[in-house]
């Protein structure tokens, strides 16, 4: 496997992940919003707050985690997709356990602003 292919699958996953992600928002209009269950709602709101979690992680590890020179370009891609897949699970562990109540804070204003 030569560095192209696997820059080419990283490349595939996150747009994949993005476009889940865009799909998932795009579906939520105002007129879906207001047929949705609580469960839906709420679990929408999970999944935007473990995205939320998981940029501020992304940002800070970028921030605060000093880059090894020494590797080649097929590691670093290697590396860079095993942080993102770590990010991803620890926003959504993050998010599960409730204790930062973004979610739940999100849930109670769509259904006020929405009248849901």
């Amino acid at each position: 496997m030569d560095i192209n292919s696997l820059n080419t699958m990283y490349s595939d996953y996150l747009q994949k992940t993005n476009s889940d992600t865009s799909n998932k928002i795009s579906r939520l209009s105002e007129d879906s919003l207001k047929n949705a269950s609580d469960e839906e709602l709420m679990e929408a709101c999970k999944q935007f707050e473990a995205y939320f979690i998981e940029q501020i992680f992304k940002n800070a590890q970028t921030a605060m985690v000093p880059q090894e020179e020494s590797t080649d370009g097929a590691t670093r891609t290697l590396l860079d997709f095993y942080k993102s897949s770590l990010n991803t699970e620890y926003a959504k562990m993050a998010s599960d356990q409730q204790e930062n109540g973004l979610a739940q804070m999100l849930f109670e204003q769509m259904k006020r602003n929405y009248e849901i």
